[in-house]
């Protein structure tokens, strides 16, 4: 088996997600990921600390950029235009391939534990959002409120991708929807 051979970390991940469907995240072993990957389990630990990781590991990325993209979205922006500037990029990295969030997110759905993190780290992102709302100056209220409109406009649009057949709907699209869904949510009707 090689090792620090180019693309290990993609072959890893690849490899644990393929295993963690056919035969279930608590079923499959880092040393089946490893043989399937073909590297060495030593390998394996260079990259994910365990097999949670690989489901998780983009999680700081994507916090960095969300973060980022509302520190630099123009002073003039309400605080749901700044999360939705944060939720966008939050999809540069998330939304690069919908095979490989169906995948994980089928093994995430079919394990409580996995859900439960993957909830958490959620709330967490949606926490320095609104933490990120107060520094440029927005009542803590509204930052709250804006921060866990966009979590849940979030949540619905992944799913929506996720499940969207054909190349359509990307993630990106499916949260600008979601934006303009909310927003008429909050207009008042007609007549």
């Amino acid at each position: 088996m090689g090792r620090w051979e180019p693309g290990a970390g993609g072959r890893l991940r690849e490899a644990a997600l393929s295993l963690f469907v056919e035969r279930g995240f608590e079923q499959t072993m880092v040393n089946d990921i490893a043989e399937r990957a073909g590297v060495t389990a030593r390998t394996f630990f260079r990259y994910f600390a365990d097999k949670r990781e690989v489901l998780f590991d983009a999680s700081a990325e994507v916090e960095e950029k969300a973060l980022a993209a509302l520190e630099a979205a123009p002073a003039t922006a309400s605080a749901l235009e700044l999360v939705a500037a944060a939720l966008d990029a939050a999809a540069d990295v998330i939304g690069q391939d919908r095979g490989l969030a169906r995948k994980r997110h089928t093994v995430i759905m079919a394990n409580a534990d996995l859900r439960e993190r993957e909830l958490s780290k959620l709330a967490k992102i949606s926490a320095e959002l609104a933490d990120a709302l107060r520094r440029r100056g927005v009542g803590d209220a509204e930052a709250a409120i804006a921060a866990e409109a966009g979590a849940a406009v979030y949540r619905v649009a992944f799913q929506r991708w996720v499940d969207a057949e054909g190349g359509d709907l990307d993630l990106r699209g499916a949260l600008q929807a979601g934006f303009a869904q909310l927003r008429t949510l909050a207009a008042p009707r007609a007549g």
